[in-house]
């Protein structure tokens, strides 16, 4: 689908998000400055792809397209469609997530979407294409998680981890213009299509809902790298996952629409350091009296929505809290975090400090004096792959449980693992009284 253009420019009175920008500053010259000596440290820090990598993903997903688009076929002469009628059916893959969102690192998996129309089921895709693909020999560690909230198809297709969605339109053709952002595509799907479709309409909205393309993406750069090394970077484990950091980059893009990376960086440590959690992070406002009726985050009527710490609303419908798993500990250490970032960037700014103070490593294991491991072994890569998926989305009622007992004040989980096989989780427990 075709995104509005970045704004160059905004002035007073021109609004983005819920409510007016702080500030319309235009970039001084140290900003610009300070905005090169970060794209020279993160070039450092290895983010960007290479020319080569990107070559290489553009052609997987063209194979993987055709690949599609061949399967639709077939599947529809199967079901009775005549030869004309399958070749104007249409289908497409379409890509989500960093991505997408034109962020991506090297080696980083890539999420996709398949869309097809209303005479192929979730069963065929997770059937006849499943079958298709193991016979592909680009194709390797595939498996199929059906039963998932969001189902989905992992695997790694000439070298590149990639994450198939799947979702059936109310649409006898898909056409080649398709805009996934029209409310009017989830009508008459089911839940899980919906579910299927959220990830390119949120961030197909995101790209939508920031003033200059170029300071979001290389501002992003730096505050994923800044998450990953300081231990915060993980959806399952109770902290963020990407979404949920592009929404708050792109909400210091509202803030301050006309300014450089650099001060993207060092605004966002600012808002998000002195933020009233739970008041909840908003791009754009709430739909409202949506015929649809579908299931949205709104505290005044759904009572569990109440107790959530730390809401990031995604800005498309049905509007969704990203961050439901967050938890009393991981909040209390993202905090800590942000705090941290606020006074690097502080000192960053004075030419006190660097760039590569900001991104210096978490030392997890000088902090505490108590930790509890968790080792989750399998007998073959298959059930360690699945094995080791279902006890890491445990682990968070695990903190939650630990949080409940008086002795514990913090249950810190540390987001890397250790060693292929067998993985291992450490959780450190911070105790008030030993």
């Amino acid at each position: 689908m075709a995104l509005p253009s970045s704004v160059p420019e905004l002035t007073g009175g021109q609004v983005l998000g819920v409510t007016s920008a702080i500030s319309y500053a235009l970039p001084k010259p140290e900003d610009k400055k300070l905005t090169h000596e970060l794209t020279q440290c993160l070039e450092k820090h290895d983010v960007f792809d290479s020319d080569s990598g990107l070559q290489q993903r553009l052609l997987v997903l063209g194979k993987l397209n055709e690949l599609v688009k061949r399967w639709i076929y077939d599947i529809s002469i199967v079901k009775g469609k005549s030869e004309a009628e399958a070749k104007v059916t249409g289908g497409k893959i379409c890509t989500f997530g960093s991505y997408r969102l034109g962020v991506h690192g090297k080696g980083a998996d890539i999420d996709t979407l398949v869309i097809a129309p209303r005479h192929i089921d979730r069963s065929d895709f997770f059937h006849s294409m499943k079958e298709r693909l193991e016979d592909c020999k680009e194709v390797k560690h595939l498996r199929a998680i059906e039963d998932a909230y969001v189902p989905v198809i992992k695997l790694e297709f000439d070298g590149i981890e990639m994450d198939m969605l799947f979702a059936r339109l109310a649409l006898s053709n898909i056409p080649v213009n398709l805009d996934l952002l029209d409310i009017n595509m989830l009508r008459n799907l089911d839940h899980k299509c919906v579910r299927s479709l959220n990830g390119c309409r949120v961030t197909d909205a995101i790209l939508s809902l920031v003033p200059i393309h170029e300071n979001f993406k290389l501002a992003l750069r730096a505050i994923k790298l800044w998450a990953k090394r300081r231990g915060i970077y993980s959806n399952a484990l109770g902290f963020l996952g990407g979404v949920s950091w592009s929404m708050l980059v792109a909400r210091t893009c509202q803030l301050y629409p006309n300014a450089v990376a650099a001060v993207i960086v060092q605004k966002f440590f600012f808002v998000f350091s002195t933020w009233n959690w739970p008041n909840p992070v908003l791009l754009r406002k709430m739909d409202e009296n949506v015929e649809l009726d579908l299931p949205v985050w709104d505290p005044r009527i759904n009572p569990s929505d109440k107790y959530h710490l730390m809401p990031i609303i995604t800005p498309a419908y049905p509007q969704q809290n990203s961050t439901f798993n967050v938890s009393h500990s991981t909040l209390a250490v993202m905090k800590e975090e942000f705090t941290r970032g606020r006074n690097i960037c502080n000192d960053i700014a004075l030419g006190k400090k660097c760039w590569d103070d900001l991104f210096e490593l978490f030392s997890f294991f000088s902090l505490y004096r108590h930790y509890m491991v968790i080792t989750a072994t399998a007998k073959s890569q298959e059930h360690y792959l699945k094995w080791t998926g279902l006890v890491e989305s445990k682990i968070r009622i695990l903190i939650g449980k630990l949080e409940y007992n008086g002795g514990i004040d913090l249950a810190h989980v540390n987001c890397k693992t250790f060693n292929p096989e067998p993985v291992t989780y450490v959780i450190p427990l911070c105790i008030l009284s030993v």
